[in-house]
């Protein structure tokens, strides 16, 4: 960096610290803050909500404001996925792993400190990455082709078998069930309809919110409705001095937040690649590198926790590469900050490197303050947050999940939103009982739409020699190690133990419903064959290598299950579902069968009324009334503090949903009645 552009970083540093701006500077903030506690909302929706607020500003104080907004929500969206298991954003999906189990032992202030502080060198990380590298990066982001994109996929995929743990044939399955979910919709390529069974709202495929906050939080949920404790059960949240163990858990594993911010500012400076993915890269990262990972990541290891946060905020300042230098935005939140500069007569390209480099610099200075103030203001509040895992589920339940339908329907506002959130719930639970990985599902959508669009231009325009491309045989090969790697250490190690020795017949000890959930799997697979095979080359291309992966995979997992035993003395096999997963695991100790069954069947019931009062009287007012009824039947709680809880949560959600973000409320029965009724009223009275 020449003396230049340090004199125009300083410059910029004294335009960001005037009083004024630093002002708007900190508003974004605590919108940002506000909107990553409330699952389903996130940066594009703060900055969509203050962008009109802008245009009466100057650029240095308009544009903070709205990085202000971006830059923190990957840092309070942990708060949620700690507590509740319930990801504030679908970026934090990865936390849930190891944050929510640190909640249950009673250190939900450890992990608050832990990602607070991996959030803030995250984001201070990205903000360097991109006020050293603009420049530097210009040519090399140039040299990125759709082929390297579609490696960078690949070697996202190839995490399946790190999340998978020794379960590598259901994960495989369940990334297979994510890359057909996403297929759903319109063929970029033929024009074709996918998957939309005759509805409006698949025409855009799925939406990741809904699907993300149903295989997630919809299971920890249930998981505490059935316990009826709360989260930290009869652990009890320690003093605020492990919230400075949490802090020095980061500083004691410094390389890891070096190498997974890294990966996080990197992948964000990659259009295409999106937020949602970022950190399951990290965390496969740090479950592959990380000594004893295998054992210890999903139960509560704070170096999970730290891999994941640290990607999640990093990817911000990385996101800015591209916007800035080239004009093309690196995440959706950047595309709406490119209208801003639109409005203020900023054009990004060269002159962001040269004569508007003090603005440049104005964004470095505001992801690093944001991300310090961000970080701050949470440190203050988390001892008091985590006071949260101890109170009881009755209150927590109803609250959390009322929460979670309203998060969920900003999806694409349809229902179609809340049904999806409820099918995925009742997916998800089921994958946890019995042992199927799901981050590998919600990896293989994400990575779904990129995976076939990018497949598509690189074979169309490359034909094979794409994969001659040197940056891509390099991703390609890391990628196949990545995959193979695991199994063959374990089949080494097996030879050296003498355990290689295998008899059939099938087994007294085989679990019915796993291999009826595995059969359900195959079915699934054979259907997508059988339906996509009458479309056009283009369209059934992707779709039919995934089904034929998918049915593979798990008619290898039923041949486990069902024939091939180790001998008695061995370790399980990959296909037991009490094999290790990079997944929540929920035990219900002391329960009965039958109690937990029930106590399941009654909390997807209330899920269902709930839908089922809102077609009858609106979402909001469905809100109060799944509220109160939980808590007051099935919780048992006072009619005071019913009252109080569910009257006090609607008031909120009114003003944050109706008021504030301007929600379009789906047409209700009694909402299409009501008006009819009144003009009968207005008749008799005539």
């Amino acid at each position: 960096m020449d003396v230049s552009m340090v004199d125009m970083a300083l410059r910029a540093a004294a335009i960001m610290l005037d009083p004024l701006r630093l002002a708007f500077l900190v508003f974004g903030v605590i919108v940002g803050l506000a909107l990553g506690v409330i699952p389903g909302l996130g940066g594009l929706i703060g900055i969509s909500l203050l962008l009109p607020f802008t245009f009466s500003l100057d650029p240095y104080a308009g544009l903070a404001m709205l990085i202000g907004v971006g830059s923190v929500v990957s840092t309070s969206d942990a708060i949620p996925a700690i507590l509740f298991g319930v990801p504030g954003t679908v970026g934090c999906a990865a936390t849930v792993l190891d944050g929510s189990p640190m909640s249950r032992r009673g250190e939900a202030s450890r992990a608050f400190g832990a990602a607070f502080m991996a959030s803030m060198i995250g984001g201070l990380f990205g903000a360097l990455l991109l006020g050293l590298s603009v420049p530097v990066l210009r040519p090399l982001m140039l040299a990125i082709a759709t082929p390297e994109l579609l490696s960078f996929c690949i070697f996202g995929l190839s995490l399946v078998a790190v999340l998978s743990g020794r379960n590598a044939f259901k994960g495989l399955a369940a990334a297979c069930l994510g890359l057909l979910l996403a297929t759903a919709g319109e063929d970029p390529q033929a024009g074709e309809l996918r998957w939309t069974f005759d509805t409006l709202y698949l025409l855009d495929g799925f939406n990741i919110v809904p699907l993300a906050l149903g295989l997630f939080a919809i299971p920890e949920l249930a998981d505490l409705a059935i316990r009826r404790t709360s989260i930290a059960g009869e652990a009890r949240t320690a003093s605020r001095s492990t919230q400075f163990q949490g802090v020095r858990d980061v500083f004691r594993h410094g390389f890891l937040v070096l190498r997974c911010s890294s990966i996080g500012s990197l992948l964000g400076a990659v259009p295409g690649i999106g937020s949602s993915v970022i950190d399951w890269i990290a965390y496969g990262h740090a479950a592959r590198t990380e000594k004893n990972a295998s054992e210890t990541f999903g139960k509560g290891d704070v170096r999970g926790l730290i891999a994941s946060e640290s990607s999640n905020n990093a990817k911000e300042g990385g996101a800015l590469v591209p916007t800035i230098a080239f004009g093309v935005p690196g995440s959706a939140s950047m595309a709406l900050l490119l209208g801003a500069f639109v409005v203020h007569g900023i054009v990004p390209g060269p002159d962001m490197l040269g004569k508007r480099l003090d603005v440049t610099y104005s964004l470095v200075w505001s992801v690093a303050l944001a991300n310090i103030l961000g970080a701050g203001i949470c440190f203050l509040f988390a001892h008091q947050l985590a006071r949260l895992a101890l109170v009881r589920s009755s209150l927590l339940v109803p609250v959390v999940l009322a929460i979670t339908f309203i998060g969920a329907f900003q999806g694409s506002r349809d229902w179609g939103d809340l049904y999806v959130l409820l099918g995925a719930g009742v997916l998800g639970f089921a994958m946890k009982r019995l042992g199927w990985p799901r981050p590998p599902l919600i990896l293989g959508f994400v990575l779904g739409g990129i995976f076939e669009r990018y497949m598509y231009i690189s074979v169309e325009r490359y034909g094979i020699e794409w994969m001659t491309r040197p940056v891509v045989a390099i991703v390609l090969i890391v990628a196949l190690y990545g995959v193979l790697a695991p199994t063959l250490r374990r089949v080494l190690a097996a030879r050296r133990a003498g355990r290689t020795r295998l008899r059939l017949g099938l087994p007294r000890d085989v679990n019915p419903y796993d291999t009826a959930f595995a059969a359900a799997f195959v079915a699934l697979f054979a259907a997508a064959l059988v339906v996509s095979s009458s479309w056009h080359a283009d369209a059934r291309f992707v779709p039919q290598i995934i089904s034929w992966t998918g049915s593979a995979a798990v008619g290898i997992l039923l041949l486990f299950q069902l024939f091939v035993r180790f001998d008695a003395t061995q370790a399980k096999p990959t296909g037991d579902a009490d094999s290790l997963h990079f997944d929540l695991s929920g035990e219900f100790e002391g329960l009965e069968r039958g109690t937990i069954v029930r106590r399941a069947l009654e909390y997807f019931g209330w899920g269902a009324a709930f839908l089922a009062a809102a077609a009858i009287v609106g979402l909001l007012p469905a809100l109060a009334l799944f509220m109160a009824g939980y808590m007051r039947f099935t919780g048992k709680e006072t009619i005071a503090t019913t009252l109080a809880v569910a009257g006090t949560v609607t008031a909120l959600s009114y003003v944050v949903f109706h008021w504030l973000l301007v929600v379009p409320w789906p047409d209700a029965l009694l909402g299409d009645w009501l008006p009819e009724l009144r003009s009968i009223r207005a008749l008799r009275l005539f």
